[in-house]
């Protein structure tokens, strides 16, 4: 080990030095959510508060408390300019004032824009310690990261002995590296909020629509999680998802998901970023059964369909009577992002014996709002298309559109709307000729 330890002393840096290394006018691409580097980010933010660092271009994905404290804080941006792939609470408003730029992407394209379509200077993430070999482990971040950090000038990496050791194709070693800073703090948790009644409801719906012996991808949020609840006393479930959340370890504890049936990485929980609490932190440190892969792998459709009996299951945030699903465009605004939901979307469907599955509360606004409407507003983003769209489930009920007419179509969406709404929704169905 003395030849890597000789190597990671020499690269060991305080952030502070770290952040000296970043030139004015460069490009900034960095770890997303429990991969945000805290203490470079704040060493980089601090050379930008004293003026002596502008025109930094940073690019952000699913950013949180470490970046919106520091890189992203609002006294910064005339010297920072923010772009993100995904739009989230902590750049929503950013995005809504022209502050912070969204770049549109499938999520599974975005190592191949990275790769091929910029020139980054610098990548900054959060790694867990170093082993004997010289291995570090990009940890419960995987996604575009482990591509970003080989396609840039300089790469600065922040080990964090709280950062689990994950395998798969998640390993950095030390050569590959410019320079070391160590930050022991505890991770970020996001701890799942309890799920609501209409939640139960229609996890317990989806839950009859997934075999034992199914692989799942599930995303975030209440519906997943109450998803989870439903599926303890399933068999033999698989894991293959963007990401892994705290309801599928419970279900590994649980024995529900063993993996022995995939046909994929059989016996492995496969996934490309993480969100979770401390326990899920350390139940997948040093874990043989987890296995990280970039998101190019875990979300690219054609290898999603590998999967025999996929069960994809994704939220949306309003459903036209085509079957267009808008998940990313809230009062006229981008309130979210593409992510991995159309990857799915399409990889499940190919898959033998597969299921895409798109769920969504009926009302919003406490019932005062149908999520069911007749047509999007003008400008609205159609993030899964009426072609695309497989299953659509609400505390109502569950439909499968796909070899349906227009006009079946669009009885089966009103019949998932809230009954108060039905009759207004028909009368529309009418006037756009669906009836």
């Amino acid at each position: 080990m003395s030849i890597y330890a000789d190597e990671y002393r020499r690269k060991l840096i305080t952030p502070e030095q770290a952040a000296v290394r970043i030139g004015q006018g460069a490009t900034l691409v960095h770890g997303m959510a429990i991969g945000e580097p805290p203490a470079l980010l704040a060493a980089i933010a601090q050379r930008v508060r004293v003026g002596d660092l502008e025109d930094l271009k940073v690019f952000s994905l699913l950013p949180m408390q470490h970046a919106a404290r520091t890189i992203l804080a609002p006294h910064l941006l005339d010297k920072i300019h923010p772009f993100c792939w995904f739009v989230t609470a902590y750049d929503r408003d950013l995005v809504k004032k022209g502050l912070n730029y969204f770049v549109p992407n499938e999520f599974h394209q975005l190592p191949r824009i990275i790769r091929d379509f910029m020139e980054i200077d610098v990548t900054v993430t959060t790694v867990s310690p170093m082993d004997k070999a010289g291995f570090f482990s990009f940890g419960v971040v995987n996604d575009y990261i482990s591509t970003a950090a080989r396609h840039c000038k300089q790469l600065i990496v922040e080990v964090n002995p709280h950062m689990p050791r994950v395998f798969g194709d998640a390993l950095l070693h030390v050569s590959e590296v410019d320079a070391v800073v160590e930050n022991a703090v505890p991770l970020m948790e996001a701890v799942p909020a309890k799920p609501k009644p209409e939640a139960e409801a229609i996890g317990r719906l989806i839950a009859e629509m997934i075999p034992d012996g199914a692989t799942i991808q599930l995303g975030i949020g209440g519906i997943p999680n109450a998803v989870c609840k439903h599926l303890e006393n399933h068999q033999d479930l698989g894991i293959h998802t963007e990401l892994m959340c705290p309801g599928m370890v419970h279900l590994i504890k649980k024995g529900a998901v063993t993996g022995k049936k995939k046909t994929l990485h059989p016996l492995k929980h496969v996934f490309t970023n993480a969100i979770g609490d401390k326990e899920m932190y350390e139940f997948m440190h040093d874990n043989p059964s987890m296995e990280s892969y970039p998101v190019s792998y875990t979300n690219a459709p054609e290898v999603i369909a590998k999967n025999d009996r996929m069960i994809s299951i994704n939220s949306t945030i309003e459903v036209d009577l085509l079957g267009q699903c808008n998940s990313e465009y809230l009062g006229g605004t981008e309130y979210s992002g593409t992510g991995g939901q159309l990857d799915y979307v399409r990889g499940a469907f190919n898959a033998k014996d597969g299921k895409s599955i798109i769920a969504f509360y009926a009302t919003a606004h406490s019932g005062e709002v149908s999520r069911v409407v007749p047509r999007f507003q003008a400008g609205t983003v159609v993030t899964t298309p009426r072609i695309d769209t497989h299953y659509l489930a609400t505390e109502y009920g569950v439909v499968n559109l796909k070899g349906k007419s227009t006009r079946d179509r669009a009885l089966d969406i009103i019949s998932l709307a809230h009954p108060k709404f039905r009759d207004d929704l028909l009368k529309e169905a009418q006037s756009l000729r669906l009836l």
